[in-house]
């Protein structure tokens, strides 16, 4: 019953109270019984203490003697126990013996300030007797300062501190390791500024996180030739088949270390563990990033023209326009319409499939990924006031491409950590079919080819006079409307951009 780490003013108190409650009958200990039991010394130090803040420590024992009157005949036939209320005060007397106390015990300054700060009753009548609150946590405060410290105690045993200095260590090692091989997968393989910059930047964060630790001391801990994990090794582990497998063993790689780093970094400091979750939180999102790009670069690899068309503004028939920009080297046709109702348009949209899937092209929906869906089309283009490329994929599912209109580098950017199978970059010219308030130009296709590899599709006004400043700028992919759909000769305009395209890409070192 009696609290471990306690003085032995503090355990006579609580004894005292336990036979005092039981004297009257009372089933628990309240405080105004521990308080009467701690006034129980004249010259005791809680009777110091009130005395300093104002109180008479006769007046105070009249006072409780008079609330703690008996309530039973005779003694109760149950040995009472602690109120609940008794165990919170005890709990923050802990904790103030923690705050003020080099040996941590809870003494009876701790008990003192504990009762008034927990039990609002009995402050308030001990108030009425002339406490002054304020005096009394000076009191306290000044009883035992803190020693200054150049570094915060610790008193963990030596041999935790080592061990999880060690674990840190190889955690912080694995991560990393991990983070460079990914960076040259994205730097070497991908030529991607954009995911290389991103992961330099996660590397630095990382570093930054752990100069939260002692200096020397995670080497203080490495002890390798004593390290078990150096022996134990898979068949696996020396199997790597692709690029993208080496990718995506590091990946899992870096964020177990993560984890790692995050629970151990936590017997350091709470700031230490915050900061490292944080940093495996957008080991997430970029995994997302380099994986789907991936993927997205595989389906994409031979898709260099995009065709949007509207049947309104097509010269001929949609349907023998499509067959003939496919056969001249349309790799992707996105259905456009505006002005259709949502029955028509899904008729549409299910005829297009049709042709497409003939044709053996990609089929995409503008803005609408229920009707992509309801087509079964092969994915959904959105704009920048559209759905989110979140919400779109929760309709059309995770295997549909997913592209976004960019009209900005950070737009770009962003579209590439939402998850973005591939970006439309515009408006590179002028447009018959759309009229735009600005027009970002060769500059933003320029920029946007040079920091990410995700398939970049310059779009607006490209057309067989365009699509040499277009290339020059760094556009390997363009989507195109006008100058297939409003053409005599669909399949003709449609091969001689493929054409120029594919002579760009093949005299190029970084085809995108």
């Amino acid at each position: 019953m009696i609290p471990p780490n306690t003085t032995p003013a503090v355990a006579r108190a609580i004894e005292a109270a336990l036979e005092l409650a039981c004297r009257q009958g009372a089933s628990e200990v309240q405080a105004e019984h521990v308080l009467l039991c701690l006034l129980s010394e004249e010259e005791g130090r809680a009777a110091v203490l009130l005395a300093a803040a104002g109180l008479s420590a006769t007046a105070v024992r009249a006072k409780l003697e008079e609330y703690a009157s008996p309530t039973a005949s005779a003694a109760a036939d149950v040995p009472p126990s602690l109120s609940a209320g008794v165990q919170r005060i005890l709990d923050r007397a802990r904790a103030l013996a923690g705050e003020f106390s080099a040996d941590r015990l809870i003494a009876s300054d701790h008990m003192v300030l504990a009762l008034v700060q927990m039990e609002d009753a009995l402050r308030s009548r001990l108030e009425d007797l002339g406490l002054r609150v304020a005096q009394l946590e000076a009191e306290i405060g000044s009883s035992a300062p803190p020693l200054p410290l150049d570094e915060p105690l610790s008193l963990a045993e030596p041999t935790e501190e080592i061990d999880t200095a060690r674990i840190l260590d190889a955690s912080a090692n694995r991560a990393r390791e991990a983070l460079r091989v990914v960076e040259d997968y994205c730097r070497f393989s991908l030529d991607d500024a954009f995911l290389s910059g991103r992961l330099k930047q996660l590397r630095h964060d990382l570093a930054e996180a752990l100069a939260l630790l002692p200096p020397g001391w995670l080497l203080e801990g490495r002890d390798t030739l004593a390290d078990l994990g150096t022996s134990i090794t898979t068949a696996r582990e020396q199997e790597r088949y692709s690029l993208a497998a080496v990718v995506r063993a590091n990946w899992k790689r870096l964020q177990e270390a993560f984890r790692s780093l995050e629970e151990y970094g936590k017997l350091h400091s709470p700031r230490l563990g915050r900061a490292l979750e944080k940093l495996r939180y957008r080991t997430y999102t970029l995994e997302r990033a380099i994986f789907l790009g991936s993927s997205a670069r595989e389906r994409l690899a031979g898709a260099q023209l995009h065709l949007l068309v509207t049947g309104s503004l097509c010269k001929a028939s949609l349907d023998w326009t499509i067959q003939e920009a496919a056969a001249g080297g349309a790799s992707i046709i996105q259905l456009r319409e505006k002005d259709l109702s949502d029955r028509e348009l899904l008729e549409r949209a299910r005829r297009v499939r049709i042709w497409t899937a003939k044709a053996g092209v990609l089929f995409i929906v503008n803005d609408r990924p229920d009707i992509a869906r309801l087509a079964e089309a092969d994915g959904v283009h959105v704009g920048q006031e559209e759905l989110t490329v979140k919400d779109a994929r929760r309709i059309v599912g995770p295997n549909a491409l997913v592209g976004v209109s960019t009209h900005s580098v950070a737009q770009a950017r962003q579209a590439v950590l939402d998850g973005a199978s591939y970006i439309g970059v515009g408006p590179v010219f002028p447009s018959a079919t759309k009229v735009f308030s600005e027009l970002p130009g060769e500059e933003l296709v320029r920029q946007v080819t040079a920091e990410t590899s995700i398939p970049a599709f310059a779009i607006g006004g490209v057309n067989l006079e365009t699509i040499e400043r277009a290339i020059a700028a760094g556009a390997r992919r363009v989507a195109v409307s006008q100058a297939i759909c409003q053409a005599d000769d669909p399949r003709a305009v449609a091969a001689r951009l493929t054409a120029t395209l594919c002579a760009s890409a093949n005299s190029s070192k970084n085809p995108r």
